[in-house]
């Protein structure tokens, strides 16, 4: 294997051409997504933001993943829904703090580039920063087949928004009586893919993700693959009226709510006040999955709680599309910070 001269690079499995390839494929996306505070072009070695319009402003940042969901998109060689999934998770936990987004970054690491399928994920990413008027500002594609095996890939975000100082979310209003509301998830969202791809023996082979279910109305993998809702248009105009929101992800309600609650305060949810989809209960079923695991594991159809006063309930169940009443904010007595009746 000749490792010295011109191909030297290439013969250690790095393709530079490849790369630019895939740079000049992806500009089109990330352009698309620029709001006028961006100065600066894809390729300069930092995203310039001119930050501006703010009388108190607090900067609120979050990094993220999408986990195994990569599994799935990989197996079904569709790759053009899994960069929406990290924006949309990334932007739901800072709208948390109450902020809006201002800019994203994606780093996605390879074994072997293939500049088509670094487009198909950008594409991705610029669609949901699209939609949150988020800018993709700029990111790193790695190709490092010592660490990543044949056409493997890792997808990774971080995002920086914006709160002003006296509308930050930190849960300190939330008192006991207050109302928990829910709003339904489009699926696992980013969580729970291993266990989700060990119930239904998703490995090597595509086949069990192309069976087709009755009570989802398509094929599983059509089902899993389903992007992860963005909250933010739907919550934004309400934001005065909210306490406190929590993004259900993994760790489902109970690791989730108490991260927006004082220290002496505990939620009650009831599960009856909600139809779990049918996506969740064949996974229960097929894995024969406790009750209580589920629920710890997956959002079980509710991605986002918004907790408020009795008096903004009726106001905010009626902005907010399919949202219900779940649950309320009690004292704490002891035991569980959350309860799942």
């Amino acid at each position: 294997m000749n490792t010295k001269g011109k191909g030297a690079y290439a013969s250690s499995g790095v393709d530079i051409d490849a790369a630019d390839r895939a740079k000049e494929l992806i500009k089109k996306h990330a352009r698309s997504t620029f709001r006028p505070e961006v100065l600066t072009d894809i390729g300069a070695f930092g995203g310039m933001f001119a930050f501006k319009g703010y009388k108190d402003p607090v900067l609120v940042s979050s990094t993220d993943g999408v986990g195994t969901k990569i599994k799935i998109a990989s197996l079904l060689n569709r790759h053009d829904t899994i960069g929406i999934d990290l924006v949309n998770h990334c932007v739901n936990d800072i709208l948390c703090c109450g902020a809006e987004p201002l800019f994203f970054l994606d780093y996605i690491g390879t074994g072997t580039m293939i500049p088509e399928k670094i487009e198909s994920i950008v594409s991705g990413l610029a669609k949901a920063c699209r939609d949150a008027n988020c800018a993709l500002i700029g990111g790193e594609t790695a190709e490092m087949p010592g660490v990543y095996s044949g056409e493997d890939y890792d997808l990774v975000g971080t995002i920086i928004g914006v709160v002003e100082r006296n509308a930050i979310l930190d849960g300190k209003s939330i008192i006991s009586g207050d109302v928990i509301i829910g709003l339904p998830s489009t699926g696992l969202h980013t969580n729970g893919y291993s266990l989700a791809r060990k119930v239904f023996g998703i490995a090597g082979d595509p086949a069990p993700l192309q069976k087709t279910y009755k009570e989802l109305g398509k094929t599983l993998g059509d089902a899993l693959l389903e992007p992860h809702r963005c909250y933010f248009p739907q919550i934004k105009p309400v934001l005065p009226r909210v306490k406190g929101l929590a993004h259900i992800t993994g760790g489902g309600f109970i690791g989730n709510i108490p991260r927006i609650l004082p220290k002496d305060r505990a939620a009650q949810i009831d599960k009856k006040s909600w139809q779990v989809p049918p996506l969740f209960q064949i996974i229960q079923k097929t894995g024969d999955i406790d009750e209580d695991e589920m629920y710890r594991v997956f959002n079980m159809g509710i991605g986002m709680t918004v907790i408020c006063s009795t008096n903004d309930k009726d106001a905010l169940l009626s902005a907010l599309p399919e949202s219900r009443i779940i649950g309320s904010v009690i004292k704490l007595q002891g035991g569980s910070r959350v309860t799942l009746l």
